[in-house]
């Protein structure tokens, strides 16, 4: 919601109005002086939609504020009103609505035009986010990053590192809008202060690293690049089971981390709808732009979200440090997932992570079945996984 700011007024002041926590206020307006709020300057109030109300004959605006849960001068100034008792039945008034519930659900999968849509509709809502592109697909589709937070401490999260696995997008998201309505209405998050995660930590989000092949599942080969991609998949018009980018590389064997193994041992040898390396490690635009933002910040842990399972990897050939082990039993203990130290695998994103950084680094396999899960799971999904998304912010 925006409005301009009224002679005497201050962000305290707009902070106890709204109750909304005043840091939230700040860095929703990062190019306004807190400390020297000028008359007619416009500001954005996080979590709250300005909504439109036709007023009565019988109407006052004391009247019209008990009504509407809200106060006289919270309506005064949002409508830049000078005198309360100046209302003419007909005209229209605008009243602040917190909102209260997410935004960004849905019933059906949606892929990378629709995480866009969403992504700016969260912005929109909750300024005090931060976007940043990081780089772009092989069809030059960008890779979306959301920042939330400005501790000291700092984690990242990611999804859809495989195409068919588009519902750990649709559940990261869902996370995140969670964590803001909590953030702008002072509420927990199972017993949790929203507002203390917020100060103490830095959230990295990149809820979809694969824009191309998850609109492949979902929508079937673009005509530019159908003929090699239905190549690729042996000429079926299915696409259910395809993890690979558009190339046909799949993203998470892409990392320099004992690279060399898994290109000798994996079966595809040329590009295909799933497990195929790369001719290089780091050959595909969408995992090199996962490495450069890690190795451009200093983050504490990694979470990347893949399905099936219901259990998640930790470790990676002896580099895992102590911390990730004490990590590992509370995201166990709060999800009911089985915690696996080591598997005979290399090449990933949480591999090379440990490898290169000696940090925690975690690989969550949502739910249980065949890939793509259906949408039936995703509810039970969100209650497990929301543990373990809390723990790696507080922890």
């Amino acid at each position: 919601m925006e409005f301009r700011v009224r002679e005497g007024d201050s962000y305290t002041y707009y902070s106890q109005l709204f109750m909304i926590p005043p840091e939230l206020i700040i860095d929703s307006n990062e190019n306004v002086n807190p400390s020297n709020l000028k008359s007619g300057t416009k500001i954005f109030i996080p979590g709250y939609v300005s909504v439109p109300y036709t007023i009565q004959e019988e109407d006052t605006l004391w009247k019209i504020a008990n009504t509407k849960n809200s106060t006289l001068d919270a309506i005064m100034i949002i409508n830049q009103m000078q005198d309360p008792n100046q209302l003419k039945p007909g005209e229209i008034l605008y009243l602040p609505e917190r909102i209260t519930e997410d935004t960004v659900h849905s019933k059906l999968p949606y892929g990378s035009g629709i995480l866009l849509k969403q992504i700016k509709t969260l912005k929109k809502l909750y300024p005090f986010i931060r976007l940043n592109s990081i780089g772009t697909s092989v069809m030059g589709k960008p890779i979306q990053e959301i920042r939330i937070g400005k501790g000291l401490k700092k984690v990242h999260m990611n999804a859809s590192f495989h195409a068919n696995e588009w519902i750990t997008t649709m559940v990261l998201m869902n996370l995140v809008n969670r964590y803001l309505v909590s953030l702008t209405n002072r509420s927990t998050l199972r017993g949790i202060n929203a507002i203390n995660l917020y100060n103490e930590t830095e959230l990295s989000i990149v809820p979809m690293v694969n824009p191309d092949g998850v609109d492949l599942v979902l929508n079937g080969p673009p005509s530019d690049k159908r003929e090699k991609v239905l190549m690729m998949n042996e000429g079926s018009n299915e696409f259910v089971h395809w993890k690979a980018n558009i190339r046909g590389v799949d993203l998470n064997n892409q990392y320099p981390a004992n690279w060399e193994i898994e290109q000798e041992r994996k079966v595809p040898k040329s590009p295909a709808p799933r497990d195929f390396p790369g001719k290089s490690s780091l050959s595909e635009p969408e995992a090199i732009a996962m490495a450069e933002l890690i190795k451009n910040n200093q983050f504490d842990r990694i979470l990347a979200f893949h399905t099936q399972g219901e259990e998640f990897y930790w470790g990676y050939e002896g580099f895992e440090p102590p911390e990730s082990e004490i990590l590992a039993k509370e995201f166990e203990r709060v999800s009911g997932y089985k915690a696996i130290r080591n598997v005979d695998s290399h090449a990933g994103f949480k591999d090379w992570f440990i490898q290169e950084y000696k940090r925690p680094g975690f690989t969550i396999e949502l739910g249980r079945g065949i890939n793509p899960l259906p949408l039936s799971q995703y509810k039970d999904i969100f209650q497990k996984v929301e543990g373990i998304f809390l723990a790696s912010l507080y922890l």
